[in-house]
């Protein structure tokens, strides 16, 4: 854990007692802060006393005293308005962070030339964060990973020269962290996503942009204009760029020629990776993760050998076009952190011959978004609230059936796919749905998923079915 030393005497007010909220209270008390916090939920409230947490009503602390609140990020700071507590904080001229700001503070107090290397962006973030912590871990790097990915910043061990720090950022988190400074900072891309949270896309845009613009060297998808507009706004303000893309030639930058990743520089281009036959690392979208990460160990010091040879040994990301078994020539593959349409695109253009499970409660937009891919599906299996808004958008032009859950859905997409010829018939889980009319989360989903494949007769399973 690390030790807030930064408002060591000071009295700090902490709202929002889940995971990453208790972490950083214990965090804070361990480096000596005066800590009250409080949360909407009293369960919550009782949790965080029985662990030792002073805890009180935020209405009733006297503000004047208060040197910060640290929000957790889920906790809305101005859209769809504000929370009760950023309301009380703001006239009284109270700062509001969350916990990368803390990291990144005390990042600076005790180590300050330790590596950093900060993820942001809509889609891909969780995969090129475990990319390049396990490139620098094969590397032998003392590596720690943590932030949105799943491991709170601040439990992580504590700063100090050689420590290399891989930590993702949600827009949540990355607006709650006014001063945060990577050695490499990545923006991998933008498209229209919380928009409840952050108002409009240009707030949201910004809120991504404040991430790199603080980084040492700025990595940039230019895929999207909003991200080419950043990436233009920062070299012109001074701040070394790096552009990478998954589908245009550069002049300068890494780019994705088929499987290859191209580095171009002074008027050439020359292979410094081939992601062939690298099952985790498939398709487009993995080429920009794959560019990305390159640039970023490259950036904290790596060689080009060191940057590249972790690609072939990476397991992947657990819920992310995962491979998770084999019957005979048929793949399944676990998408289940496919949450909205845009998400789920990766894989359906990844894999030609599918079997897709989809469905689950809807976003909007829905599926109308993948009909580009609609080509790549031999039948869909439907599941979840969304079954019938899906049917009626596939029609005619996909071969479908409401299967209402999972297990049903893997059960007919199994007997299916073993009467395909083609060389590798793929069996996808990729809802473009959130979870929650079904499954309390898309990892509990994804583990029903692998579950009930290695229940299938002749299975291999390629992950072990009580880690996955």
């Amino acid at each position: 854990m690390i030790a807030a030393t930064v408002f060591s005497g000071k009295k700090v007010a902490l709202f929002g007692l889940g995971g990453s909220g208790i972490a950083t209270a214990h965090s804070l008390i361990a480096g000596e802060a005066d800590v009250v916090a409080w949360d909407d939920n009293p369960d919550r409230v009782d949790e965080a006393r029985k662990a030792g947490i002073n805890v009180a009503d935020l209405r009733t602390v006297d503000w004047s005293a208060i040197a910060a609140l640290v929000l957790a990020p889920g906790v809305p700071l101005t859209h769809p308005k504000p929370h009760w507590s950023v309301d009380l904080a703001r006239p009284a001229g109270v700062e509001i962070i969350g916990d990368v700001e803390i990291f990144v503070r005390e990042r600076r107090i005790q180590a300050p030339a330790c590596p950093f290397i900060a993820i942001t962006g809509t889609n891909g973030k969780s995969t090129t964060t475990a990319l390049i912590a396990h490139i620098l871990q094969e590397a032998g790097r003392d590596t720690q990973l943590g932030g949105n990915i799943g491991t709170a910043v601040l439990t992580l061990a504590p700063p100090k020269n050689g420590r290399f720090y891989v930590v993702e950022c949600s827009s949540y988190q990355a607006d709650l962290s006014p001063s945060i400074n990577p050695t490499a900072g990545i923006l991998l891309n933008l498209s229209p996503d919380h928009l409840d949270r952050h108002g409009t896309m240009q707030h949201y845009a910004e809120v991504k942009e404040q991430l790199v613009a603080g980084s040492d060297r700025a990595i940039v998808g230019i895929d999207d204009h909003w991200c080419a507009r950043i990436a233009d706004r920062l070299e012109r303000a001074g701040t070394q760029v790096v552009r990478i893309s998954k589908r245009e030639v550069l002049a300068s930058g890494y780019y994705a020629a088929g499987t290859r990743i191209m580095h171009a520089a002074g008027g050439t281009s020359r292979t410094v990776a081939d992601l062939a036959g690298i099952t985790t690392l498939r398709g487009a979208h993995n080429a920009q993760n794959a560019a990305a990460a390159i640039a970023a160990c490259l950036a904290v010091g790596l060689s080009q050998e060191e940057a590249i040879s972790g690609l072939r040994s990476f397991g992947g990301l657990k819920h992310r076009m995962q491979p998770v078994a084999r019957r005979g020539r048929v793949l399944f593959v676990n998408d289940s952190k496919a949450t909205n349409a845009d998400a789920a695109a990766p894989a359906l253009s990844s894999f030609k011959r599918i079997y897709w499970i989809a469905g689950g409660l809807p976003k909007e937009g829905g599926i109308e978004p993948l009909s580009s891919w609609y080509s790549h599906i031999a039948k869909a299996y439907l599941i979840g609230e969304a079954a019938p808004g899906f049917a009626a958008t596939l029609g005619e032009d996909v071969a479908y059936e409401i299967t209402g859950t999972l297990e049903r859905a893997v059960e007919r997409a199994a007997d299916d796919a073993a009467q395909d010829g083609d060389e590798e018939p793929v069996i996808l889980l990729s809802p473009a749905c959130a979870s929650f009319d079904q499954y309390k989360n898309f990892e509990i989903r994804g583990d029903a998923f692998v579950k009930q494949v290695a229940h299938l007769p002749d299975i291999t399973m390629l992950v072990e079915t009580g880690d996955s």
